[in-house]
């Protein structure tokens, strides 16, 4: 069967269906959420700037934007000091991997720490589990991240979604392959994915391989096939740290160059991302689930043109 594709024009459907004006007014009771960003191997101030406007386009949630110093000097001086405790949700969309001398002030750390575990909501964005590998405890906080081979405990699904946990030393440090469209299926309902098709094919996503850590209190949520070596490994999962709830995705990757990519551009994505958010700061899902949500066969993609906040991101404020 071919695999078809759903181009969802602007005209037809209005921001994910569900007929909100381009930027929807943010209500009074919008979830405030803080997206902490400042250095990353991909482009994170487009990341962010794709995030904040596909949340706030829901009118649902009042985003703002916290940027870290991006050189090793500037962070061990800075007066950066993100207030978490200031917002129910906080999307961690730092990334250290091609400088592992950037690391957040061990006050920052400590911050963040203590806001999860008194029951902050945390959304670990795509690379953001690339980050701060000498960092004990937020390898347990985000439960798999972007690790060695010596490191941690890898998970592995087989076909009736039994969980293999993959011991230090054993298989491969965390990888990809080439993005591709792959068929996400859900491993354990949830609040996030209530609603969803049991398989749905979700755009150029970067599957993440042997992803390790801890891997402790953490609940995977869907998995996906490897396009190369036809295993199968979580797309996304959620740890229960101390009284705080996190959410960890593969899915969100954002690379430079790209302005407003089919991954971000696909409707499952958005979702999710929207959804997401809200069961961090609440414990519960009211945003639905859009009739034109992609199934097993086909992805599901807004047009290019309609893009969150207008025709050209890139020039908007952030």
């Amino acid at each position: 069967m071919r695999i078809g594709l759903l181009i969802i024009a602007f005209f037809l459907f209005g921001p994910l269906a569900h007929g909100q004006k381009a930027v929807s007014a943010v209500s009074k009771s919008a979830i405030r959420v803080l997206i902490v960003d400042g250095f990353s191997n991909h482009d994170w101030k487009q990341t962010s700037l794709m995030v904040r406007r596909i949340l706030e386009e829901t009118g649902r949630f009042e985003v703002t934007v916290s940027t870290a110093p991006n050189s090793a000097d500037s962070l061990s001086g800075t007066s950066w000091d993100p207030q978490f405790g200031e917002y129910a949700v906080v999307i961690q969309n730092c990334n250290n991997i091609q400088d592992t001398s950037l690391r957040w002030p061990r006050s920052v750390e400590q911050r963040l720490e203590a806001y999860v575990r008194g029951g902050g909501g945390l959304y670990v964005l795509h690379s953001a589990n690339n980050a701060f590998a000498r960092w004990q405890q937020y390898d347990t906080i985000i439960g798999l991240g972007w690790r060695s081979r010596s490191y941690g405990y890898a998970l592995q699904l087989d076909s009736a979604d039994r969980i293999t946990r993959i011991p230090p030393g054993q298989g491969e440090g965390t990888n990809h392959g080439a993005r591709f469209d792959a068929v996400i299926h859900i491993v354990n309902r949830h609040p996030i994915n209530q609603g969803y098709p049991q398989r749905w094919r979700t755009a150029s996503m970067e599957l993440y391989r042997y992803a390790r850590g801890p891997a402790e209190n953490l609940t995977v949520l869907s998995a996906a096939t490897d396009s190369v070596t036809g295993r199968i490994f979580p797309v996304d999962w959620v740890v229960q740290y101390g009284k705080g709830r996190v959410y960890a995705s593969s899915m969100g990757h954002l690379w430079k160059g790209d302005v407003y990519p089919v991954s971000y551009r696909s409707i499952d994505f958005q979702t999710t991302l929207i959804r997401a958010t809200e069961w961090l700061a609440t414990g519960k899902v009211t945003y639905p689930v859009p009739a034109k949500f992609p199934t097993a066969d086909a992805i599901s993609l807004r047009a290019e043109e309609d893009m969150p906040g207008g025709p050209d991101t890139r020039s908007l404020t952030r």
